[in-house]
């Protein structure tokens, strides 16, 4: 039976490529994707959504959740990295809808209505997550399980010299869905950037007659020319497609049960992933943590892109 899933994500690159992954895939049926904000701001991550879902025109259509502004969130610009609308400028047409879903609302409607049965995926800040939870406190007992990408094992980060972006940018949600009474899984930044692709992959991806290969064109080619040109690096991370491997292939990642919670206030640590490893700890377990994964890793993320591509062609 297909695992039910709920994908939430900011929008940006990565994540278009875990849902190139994920929506074609038979043992998962997607139920929502809600968008959040994050690397771009909540009214680009809602178009970005209708884009990308209506560029790919998948057999069964997910439902949407829009994204509204998140609170206290730090002025982050990653332009740099990935275009002024988070797709590498590819500048799709969106076509928006009448009829609007918050995305934490939709959440909590797609949990109650199927208990114990649906994973929560989020790619990005854990926003609306912890929103949902704090609307519908029994909600935590309902989730079935919910694996997140965020954090930093080594507390060297992406953002700042100590923070992982999606806990950077809404800490305190991260530290709410951590304290919830839910099975967590982490995929941290120290294993999703094991994980590169160089330009190569663009002769991996699918042809560009698929819809798969035509969208994924539109958008991967920025990626590259912005590592290289501002941060001199020849291969990129895809840190949301490894986030979107622990769904599909968890026998690819070694975990470890750790007691978590993520710094809210810190001047300089805002963000950061705390784990309690004393001898004598006081916190209780409440996140497994990737802290290995295969080598094989990345021909998995392509072997995906070929299904999928296969399935638009």
């Amino acid at each position: 039976m297909a695992r039910k899933v709920i994908i939430d994500c900011d929008m940006g690159s990565d994540d278009a490529v875990a849902l190139c992954m994920l929506l074609f895939d038979n043992r998962v049926d997607v139920l929502a994707i809600t968008a959040v904000e994050g690397c771009v701001p909540a009214k680009q991550a809602n178009q970005n959504l209708q884009a990308i879902v209506s560029m790919l025109d998948p057999d069964r259509y997910p439902r949407l959740g829009m994204a509204t502004k998140a609170e206290n969130a730090p002025a982050v610009d990653t332009r740099f990295l990935y275009g002024d609308d988070g797709l590498g400028n590819a500048d799709f047409d969106v076509s928006t809808r009448q009829h609007e879903h918050a995305s934490d609302k939709l959440i909590i409607d797609l949990v109650r209505a199927n208990p114990e049965e649906v994973t929560i995926l989020c790619l990005g800040p854990s926003t609306n997550l912890a929103r949902a939870l704090r609307r519908e406190p029994s909600l935590a007992t309902m989730i079935d399980r919910v694996i997140m990408t965020g954090g930093s094992l080594t507390a060297s980060g992406n953002i700042t010299p100590t923070a992982e972006f999606n806990f950077y940018f809404d800490p305190q949600a991260a530290s709410d869905v951590f304290k919830a009474r839910t099975t967590n899984m982490l995929i941290p930044l120290d294993v999703t950037e094991q994980v590169r692709f160089g330009l190569g992959l663009m002769d991996d991806i699918p042809k560009e007659s698929t819809r798969v290969g035509y969208f994924l064109r539109q958008v991967l080619p920025y990626s590259f020319r912005a590592y290289r040109q501002q941060l001199g690096l020849e291969q990129i991370p895809l840190n949301d497609s490894v986030g979107a491997l622990a769904l599909l292939e968890p026998d690819l990642f070694t975990f470890e049960e750790m007691a978590g919670d993520v710094e809210i206030e810190g001047q300089l640590t805002r963000g950061v992933l705390c784990l309690d490893r004393r001898p004598q700890r006081e916190w209780r377990r409440n996140i497994n943590v990737a802290n290995e994964i295969r080598p094989t890793a990345a021909q998995y993320i392509i072997d995906q892109l070929t299904l999928a591509g296969n399935k638009t062609a």
